[in-house]
């Protein structure tokens, strides 16, 4: 998740254009996701990637690392968790509740981790204690208000920090896994 220095991962108005992603930073997505299994997502979000991801690479201006993450995200298996969205394309599963048994079967299932994403799935999977590991990337601005990473209420952790990074335009990776 990418979030601003005081802690939101959307700015007013739902507003994403703070993020800095770089080909520096695109890279390192790439590497990290396109080794992952499953995307598992909020409807949100993967609403939001299925708009431009499908078809990003058709241009031929994007640049490298863009193409490259259209292909991975086209071909990399996703479930949605939505009770309102009736069906989705690209290699996508329709999930209506997070149930842990099942997500614990999905992780169980061989082929590495599974990258989690959006901010109302994430307190979903939080307080039912199956996020293992934090990807914070934290971007070098201040917004002041927004949708904060962590909502108010959510349980006690600690974490171990196994990571962190410092990439050239200046956005800091912040890797903390959770205690067994």
């Amino acid at each position: 998740m990418s979030v601003s220095l005081d802690g939101y991962i959307e700015g007013p108005d739902g507003r994403l254009d703070w993020h800095l992603v770089d080909d520096e930073l695109h890279y390192h997505f790439n590497r990290h996701l396109g080794a992952m299994s499953a995307f598992l997502n909020g409807r949100v979000m993967h609403e939001l990637m299925a708009a431009y991801w499908p078809t990003a690479d058709q241009d031929p201006n994007v640049p490298g690392p863009v193409a490259q993450f259209a292909r991975i995200w086209r071909e990399m298996p996703k479930f949605v968790y939505s009770r309102t969205l009736r069906n989705a394309d690209w290699n996508t599963t329709v999930v209506r509740e997070v149930v842990p048994e099942e997500v614990l079967r999905l992780k169980a299932l061989p082929g590495g981790d599974m990258a989690l994403g959006g901010a109302d799935i994430a307190a979903a999977f939080q307080r039912h204690g199956l996020v293992d590991e934090y990807r914070i990337y934290v971007q070098p601005v201040v917004l002041g208000g927004g949708k904060p990473l962590f909502r108010q209420g959510t349980a006690r952790t600690g974490l171990r920090l196994v990571e962190s990074r410092t990439f050239g335009n200046g956005v800091q990776l912040l890797r903390y896994q959770v205690p067994e």
